[in-house]
């Protein structure tokens, strides 16, 4: 018996080490995989983990569930529904959209669960004068998930590319030393800069480019949520892939096979 109990202590201890040698903190990883498994997540949110990875993504971006997390864009809330969770305990969750739409889904989700989200505080993001804020330097992280390119699309700007200005905004909303998290479609460097501009995919040297104008530092980036089954070169954009499926029933099970798009997944850091 006291052999036994040796080899598991052993046992335990190199699970514990090799954890720590890739770079995440021991009891992460569990408090991540209990919220990505929260009961109040869709089942139809839930169906996408497998192109969305949110495990792995959340744990490169270094989120634990005491930090002050700025989510910006959250639509629907799909991130929500495990961020609320996450920070729900002694953390901070602020939804960040445009002023006052833009929020709604997030707080809709409130409105059923208090438990998971009553902690939810709202602000505007880009802000303007007289709109509630994130408060300058308030934030341990900073995420963004597959928005970028809007921005740069001028997306709730008549057209007009204000990637630049967004990306200052984030940069103020941070503590020094925060992490800016970043999701995006990936378009290849060889593409020809204009088609950022209609087809939902951005480079990641642009993406780069913007976040190191801003002041921010490159500090990784991650493959998790790449699929080389995405050309990237479809007519209708990246919409044409799951889940929006913009040719409705035209070739859909080849765009099914296909999967979501490919995604570059880079973390920058305030100094």
């Amino acid at each position: 018996m006291r052999q036994t109990l040796t080899v598991l202590a052993l046992l335990t201890t190199a699970v514990a080490v090799a954890s720590v040698a890739a770079g995440e903190p021991r009891n992460q990883r569990h408090t991540l995989q209990d919220a990505v498994a929260a009961s109040s997540r869709a089942p139809a949110n839930v169906a996408r983990d497998k192109y969305r990875h949110p495990t792995e993504t959340l744990s490169f971006f270094g989120v634990k569930p005491g930090d002050t997390v700025v989510e910006i864009w959250p639509g629907g809330g799909w991130y929500t529904e495990i961020l609320g969770p996450l920070t729900a305990g002694k953390g901070t969750l602020y939804a960040a959209a445009p002023w006052p739409n833009g929020v709604k889904g997030a707080q809709t989700l409130q409105a059923k669960d208090a438990a998971a989200y009553g902690h939810l505080k709202f602000a505007a993001f880009p802000w303007a004068e007289g709109q509630p804020k994130v408060p300058d330097g308030s934030a341990d992280v900073v995420l963004t998930f597959r928005n970028v390119h809007n921005w740069r699309m001028g997306y709730q700007r008549d057209g007009q590319d204000y990637s630049a200005e967004a990306f200052q905004q984030m940069y103020k909303m941070l503590k020094p030393g925060g992490v800016l998290g970043i999701e995006d479609h990936r378009l290849p460097e060889s593409a020809s800069d204009e088609r950022e501009k209609s087809s939902g995919y951005i480079k990641v040297s642009t993406v780069r480019r913007l976040a190191e104008q801003a002041g921010f530092q490159f500090v990784a980036a991650s493959e998790v949520n790449a699929n080389p089954k995405d050309s990237a070169d479809w007519k209708d954009g990246v919409w044409t892939l799951p889940p929006t499926y913009r040719l409705k029933d035209v070739d859909r099970a080849k765009y099914e096979a296909i999967g979501e798009s490919d995604r570059m997944t880079l973390k920058f850091r305030k100094p």
